[in-house]
């Protein structure tokens, strides 16, 4: 494998983690729909350590608007709801001793343009992580042929397919984007 061709996978696989970094922060973001994916981010102080929530419970989507968490143990049902209360869901938790109910409300339009505006942010936030990756990557290509270790024709040619790369996972994430707006604004 010659250095460019290891620069241009290096660089396509960093690449390919921004956009699955993106897909995931997006995923976390409340739509009007009930999704497990939410409850992602949400840790609960278990025996004095912050915990993924689905590591202590299981998560499952009863109905389009509802999610009920099922605690491996139910001594934690008061950690697991306080966490959820604590997190930035603006959801309100309701137990019955053995299993957590979270009913996902309606969102009001003014909340879906807020929502739209926090994942714009976090695809933009996707395309700047890429765009890093490609200047780090063209860096690195004028510093191989400022050595001599690659012709300019074939740095050209590399930075070409670098921009071809750059291009392919910024409409990943634009695609990405866009979906999650429709399901924002779908009432």
């Amino acid at each position: 494998m010659t250095p460019i061709e290891d620069f241009l996978a290096n660089a396509s696989s960093r690449m390919d983690k921004s956009v699955e970094a993106a897909r995931h922060e997006l995923n976390t973001v409340r739509t009007g729909r009930a999704s497990a994916a939410l409850l992602d981010r949400v840790n609960v102080d278990y025996y004095g350590q912050p915990t993924p929530l689905r590591q202590l419970a299981t998560i499952n989507v009863p109905e389009p608007r509802m999610l009920t968490i099922q605690p491996f143990d139910p001594g934690s049902v008061k950690a697991i709801e306080r966490a959820i209360q604590e997190s930035d869901l603006g959801l309100t938790p309701s137990n019955d001793g053995k299993m957590i109910r979270l009913p996902i409300p309606q969102l009001t339009e003014e909340r879906r343009k807020e929502l739209v505006k926090v994942v714009r942010h976090i695809a933009e936030e996707g395309r700047v992580a890429v765009r890093n990756i490609r200047r780090d990557a063209i860096h690195h290509l004028k510093e191989l042929s400022t050595k001599g270790d690659v012709g300019e024709d074939e740095e050209r040619r590399a930075e070409e397919q670098v921009q071809k790369l750059t291009d392919g996972h910024t409409s990943s994430i634009d695609e990405l984007l866009q979906h999650k707006e429709q399901e924002i604004m779908e009432v």
